[in-house]
């Protein structure tokens, strides 16, 4: 998941996608913990469910094209199933876009896991509250966190989570600057070599099972964000929440200054 500069909310697992810019540099390894949907065999393919309005659809079918390219994975767009509040759909993502208020996220990114730490189901919600804003009403704003976002749902973390740093020329890279015009720099609107690197490794071993069209039992389909605050006021940047028989929701968050 991604936010804004001040906003910061990116969503992991079962949840929204937010995270807090804690200055790391460009990770070795940017997998989402072990997480990652189980297949017999690679490539599989992933259906994005299409519930977003005319002004993402170029968007989505962009991201689905460029994380395409992957060895491990193609991506297809379908018709979206979800309801309201974008419910998930048992073995694919659902991404959807709506005026979810002014609360700190551009986009977020769930992901349910099961016993075995596969995924199950995903989501992807894009905040219109900003994207109605002329600050993130661009083309390069809407690519990068569309792409970022599903990509999360495949289990990939961020490259870099510092909003200033030189762009990586990957839409898992924090910025201010996604189409890279600004500072004269490499567009964040795309994942790179890096990206598709890191899935060759997420997806090398296979499953014996699969959970692309399987669902995992506890669980309504419905994401939402976990705001709670520790006693010095400092907002959490991971959760996890036990489903029962071994699932869980997992969720990092960026937030807002």
């Amino acid at each position: 998941m991604f936010l804004n500069s001040r906003t910061k909310a990116i969503c992991l697992t079962a949840l929204v996608a937010t995270l807090v810019a804690l200055g790391t540099v460009a990770y070795a390894n940017h997998s989402w913990g072990p997480y990652h949907w189980a297949r017999a065999a690679n490539p599989f393919t992933l259906k994005l469910g299409d519930n977003v309005g005319t002004i993402w659809d170029g968007h989505l079918a962009f991201a689905s094209t460029d994380w395409s390219a992957s060895s491990t994975l193609d991506t297809t767009v379908v018709a979206g199933q979800a309801r309201a509040n974008c419910r998930a759909t048992k073995g694919r993502v659902e991404v959807c876009n709506k005026t979810y208020g002014f609360n700190g996220w551009l986009g977020v990114a769930s992901i349910w896991i099961n016993s075995t730490n596969h995924i199950t189901q995903g989501t992807v919600k894009l905040n219109d509250t900003y994207f109605n804003t002329a600050t993130y009403n661009t083309p390069a704003w809407r690519q990068f966190v569309m792409c970022q976002e599903v990509g999360h749902t495949f289990g990939l973390d961020h490259q870099n989570e510092i909003f200033g740093n030189t762009n990586l020329g990957s839409c898992m890279d924090y910025t201010n600057d996604p189409s890279g015009v600004l500072y004269s720099q490499l567009s964040n609107e795309h994942p790179n070599v890096h990206d598709y690197g890191q899935l060759d490794l997420m997806y090398a071993h296979l499953d014996s099972g699969t959970t692309v069209g399987q669902a995992i039992t506890n669980n309504n389909g419905k994401s939402e964000v976990d705001d709670d605050v520790d006693n010095t006021g400092r907002r959490h940047t991971r959760h996890e929440r036990d489903l029962g028989n071994g699932e869980k929701l997992v969720t990092f968050i960026l937030w807002t200054d």
